[in-house]
């Protein structure tokens, strides 16, 4: 039996959870297809599909590809638009998780950042505003937001200016130093940031010799970045003071400890969710017994424990 006597909450930008556990953006649809399996409340939370402020129909088939210790994906930021989300979406998806979700946000120009992050304000259902700066900026030479720290500063200010919902940064692994970008960042107005976002890769089809994926390339995600995100969330977390939410690879209890002690407050979980529906459930159940192994009684009490002694 698990050990009942263990704290799993934990603060995430001034809301509390009852363990650090969130659906990763892109692997749980809206949510509430995975309501047919489990009790979502269980769930410590829910990062929603990143949605845009336009429809869009994402890249064309095929754009899901297995890799050993991964999967790449070039969906292409598939959704209904903000609006559509608000009407249909939220609602449905309250039927079967009465907590504030994490809507994650996308876009191809601050404007659009801004304007998608504005709608969004006003809807109470929504806890905290993720904001995907992975994004390419369409006007600025196509080059992510999240690569340079001056772009991903320009994005949170605008994001800052028309919401007082706490947002949280997803940052880019393909930046040139990420720790600098999370500075950035918090110094413009973040109240956290989420890390890391997937990876470049690419497979190679041999009877067609020819990319695998219609995009020709793809993110990837799985329990081989695991390493990389440890690395990458251990950095940031010397470099802010704002909460951070650790992701890439996640697959159990132990891999939420580890994050945890690298500097992470929340920890997200992705392409797990695709191998098998009851991932999440099954980390938090199996929760209270990595911690009674460990000695670890509450579990804020290790965020960010490697750093110290």
């Amino acid at each position: 039996m698990p050990d009942t006597n263990v704290d799993l909450s934990v603060t995430l930008a001034g809301m509390t959870m009852k363990n650090p556990v969130v659906v990763a953006s892109g692997t749980f649809g809206f949510g509430r297809e995975y309501g047919q399996f489990y009790d979502l409340g269980q769930l410590g939370g829910i990062c929603a599909k990143g949605l845009t402020l336009n429809p869009r129909e994402g890249n064309p088939a095929p754009r899901i590809a297995e890799t050993p210790m991964g999967i790449l994906n070039s969906v292409g930021l598939q959704n209904p638009g903000v609006d559509a989300v608000i009407a249909h979406e939220l609602p449905e998806l309250k039927k079967v998780f009465h907590k504030p979700v994490m809507a994650n946000v996308s876009g191809f120009s601050v404007e659009e950042y801004a304007e998608v992050c504005a709608r969004l304000d006003a809807q109470p259902q929504v806890g905290w505003l993720e904001v995907n700066i992975s994004c390419p900026n369409v006007h600025g030479g196509g080059a992510a937001f999240g690569a340079e720290p001056s772009a991903a500063a320009e994005v949170t200010r605008a994001v800052r200016a028309v919401t007082k919902k706490p947002i949280i940064l997803k940052l880019s692994p393909t930046a040139a130093d990420i720790a600098a970008v999370a500075k950035a960042c918090e110094d413009a107005g973040a109240d956290g940031v989420s890390l890391i976002n997937t990876l470049p890769g690419m497979r190679i089809d041999l009877a067609r010799r020819r990319p695998l994926l219609a995009n020709r390339t793809g993110g990837m995600s799985g329990p081989g970045m695991f390493p990389l995100a440890v690395r990458m969330v251990y950095q940031v977390y010397e470099a802010v003071r704002i909460p951070i939410v650790g992701m890439g690879g996640v697959t159990s209890a132990q891999d939420v400890l580890e994050l945890m002690l690298a500097g992470a407050t929340a920890v997200g979980v992705g392409a797990a969710n695709l191998v098998e529906p009851y991932a999440c459930k099954h980390i938090i159940e199996t929760l209270p017994d990595a911690m009674a192994r460990f000695g670890i009684d509450n579990l804020r009490d290790i965020i960010g424990g490697a750093h110290h002694g």
